[in-house]
């Protein structure tokens, strides 16, 4: 059984080099990708190890990128590290190839709608993440299951439009969250469901 999140960036850098001088705001918003990770995959006193985690980023100067991370036993990371872990998996990137970066931490390029087809093709239910979307707790969410979720700006109106017409719209409330909440709540729905 494995669980996966996507978060999707227009404007998250895609160079190791874009996170060197520490400012995160100035890297395309990667904040709110690291705050999205840590609710993605922390938990209080360890980690979900059945989710993997998707990064999908569109800024300059190399889009798009594709980072993959699924925890394992031999991962070390804190949630101090994770804007360090991105800057050395983005620097390790090799043209033409999926690099295993650290052990489960693997990056491409690769497009959105790429990432999204390979799930489908693995028989992976897609849901993506709209406040105009049907409520999570009405919807059946089958083992395996993918939740796909923009940064603040969300996600591009082209991309939207094609991906709405192959994937289920949810919803998880009638306000417009946090990328990282959201990401807390849908967790928290699938820990309910046993999934």
């Amino acid at each position: 059984m494995t669980k996966h999140l996507i978060y999707f960036s227009a404007s998250a850098a895609t160079s190791g080099k874009a996170l060197s001088d520490g400012n995160l705001m100035h890297a395309g918003r990667m904040d709110i990708a690291i705050h999205s990770f840590i609710q993605g995959v922390f938990l209080s006193h360890g980690f979900r190890k059945d989710i993997t985690f998707h990064f999908i980023f569109y800024g300059m100067p190399d889009p798009p990128k594709h980072i993959q991370i699924t925890v394992t036993d031999e991962l070390d990371v804190s949630k101090k590290d994770v804007g360090n872990l991105i800057k050395k998996i983005l620097y390790k990137y090799k043209q033409g190839e999926n690099t295993e970066v650290f052990p489960g931490c693997f990056i491409e390029k690769k497009s959105l709608l790429n990432v999204i087809q390979d799930l489908l093709d693995k028989d992976v239910e897609v849901f993506i993440l709209d406040k105009k979307g049907k409520s999570i707790r009405e919807v059946k969410i089958p083992k395996e299951c993918a939740f796909l979720l923009g940064d603040h700006e969300g996600l591009p109106t082209k991309e939207m439009k094609r991906l709405k017409g192959v994937l289920t719209p949810v919803s998880v409330g009638p306000h417009m969250y946090f990328a990282s909440q959201t990401v807390a709540v849908v967790n928290n729905e699938l820990d309910y469901r046993g999934i």
